[in-house]
């Protein structure tokens, strides 16, 4: 089941480790840091900003 976050919480955002913008993959429920190459679960339409539960990413 996917919990939408609500758009203002993405406007404020940020990566933790990078401090630049994060993009919503809506389908995966993560927030993406393209600079760090991480993805950031959201869980229950909680976004999960700790590095240590992010995935790697590649790209």
């Amino acid at each position: 089941m996917s919990v939408d976050v609500d758009p203002k919480v993405l406007e404020i955002l940020v990566c933790p480790i990078t401090k630049g913008p994060l993009e919503y993959d809506r389908a995966a429920q993560e927030l993406i840091s393209p600079q760090a190459k991480l993805a950031y679960p959201i869980r229950d339409g909680i976004p999960v900003m700790l590095p240590d539960e992010a995935r790697e990413i590649e790209g």
